[in-house]
């Protein structure tokens, strides 16, 4: 079998569906944000980020970084392999504990990576007699009094037995984990593969992690903040006449509709008005739902905001969008 001739012919295929992606070579500049240098064919160039997972910041904040140059120093920059082979080293362990306070169950797992979807969603259950789990990775730092998620701005964190959760959006660092029951939590440490045939995570970014988890339990200015700036944007954008698709959490969805118009938008964007706006489409969202995705940070003010604003209005007419002016749910 030619593999080469195969492997063309899959990024052909892609190419055809105009949804071929080219990755960015950005620089973030620590104390910056939400400013990076672009490191565009024509040069460095410094750029506005509008759509990083690092809702809150915190990879970017003393505190966290402080952490993390701390341990890296003393202890290196490895793990050394897999728990089984090179022991949990003790800023992991400081890390579990943390998040299981955080959720209020007996026991907590780190993973290196973990997975995650596009949406929170909770199960019940009443008359159903099952384990509910529910998928946080969006929402843990950035909901609830300590920055637990959704279940604890509900109340109803005790109702559910498993939470997913993520150390890479909010938290600013890397690795997933899941919360729980010490049996469960056991259960899935000695029989999952993807956990057992992992190297750990290094006690640096665990160190790095425990340090933005233990802020945002007491700190609510990130949160506040960044509420009140994605507020800002959605009534700047929806003033403006785009397409802002109905949402209830921090994420700022612009409808294109289009995969090769919303691939021309994000770079009329990105190499005429210094904005960084990735396009998202199919397989992350359903073919013809194309669509911009903004993500306001806490440092977003209010000249970036109405910047944005100016730039999405210009490049709405030059690619030929409309401008409506209106919500719209996700399936339109």
């Amino acid at each position: 079998m030619n593999y080469d001739a195969f492997f063309t012919d899959a990024i052909g295929r892609v190419r055809r569906e105009l949804r071929y992606r080219v990755f960015a070579d950005l620089e973030r500049i620590a104390g910056r944000l939400p400013r990076a240098i672009w490191h565009s064919p024509q040069g460095p160039r410094e750029v506005v980020i509008w759509c990083s997972n690092d809702y809150l910041g915190m990879g970017q904040h003393p505190k966290v970084i402080g952490a993390m140059v701390e341990i890296a120093t003393r202890m290196g920059t490895g793990a050394g392999g897999t728990r089984n082979i090179s022991g949990t080293n003790h800023p992991l362990v400081e890390l579990e504990r943390e998040l299981a306070d955080l959720h209020g169950k007996e026991a907590a797992l780190v993973f290196t990576s973990g997975y995650v979807s596009n949406q929170t969603g909770m199960a019940t259950a009443e008359r159903y007699d099952a384990m509910t789990y529910l998928d946080e990775v969006h929402a843990v730092g950035m909901y609830g009094p300590a920055g637990a998620g959704i279940a604890a701005r509900e109340g109803v964190m005790q109702r559910i037995d498993v939470i997913e959760g993520t150390l890479a959006k909010a938290f600013g660092c890397l690795g997933g984990y899941v919360a729980g029951s010490a049996n469960l939590v056991d259960a899935v440490r000695s029989y999952a593969p993807g956990f057992i045939f992992t190297t750990a995570l290094p006690p640096a970014i665990c160190a790095a992690a425990t340090a933005a988890i233990r802020h945002l339990k007491s700190s609510q200015s990130e949160r506040t903040r960044q509420q009140e700036c994605a507020t800002r944007a959605k009534s700047a954008l929806t003033a403006a006449g785009l397409p802002i698709m109905r949402s209830e959490t921090h994420i700022l969805p612009v409808m294109v509709g289009d995969p090769e118009k919303c691939k021309r938008a994000s770079d009329l964007l990105l190499s005429e008005h210094g904005i960084y706006l990735q396009p998202i489409n199919y397989p992350t969202v359903p073919r013809g739902t194309e669509r911009l995705r903004i993500t306001a940070t806490p440092y977003h003010d209010d000249v970036l905001i109405d910047q944005l604003a100016e730039a999405l209005t210009d490049v709405w007419r030059r690619v030929a969008l409309p401008l409506e002016g209106c919500l719209i749910d996700a399936a339109e």
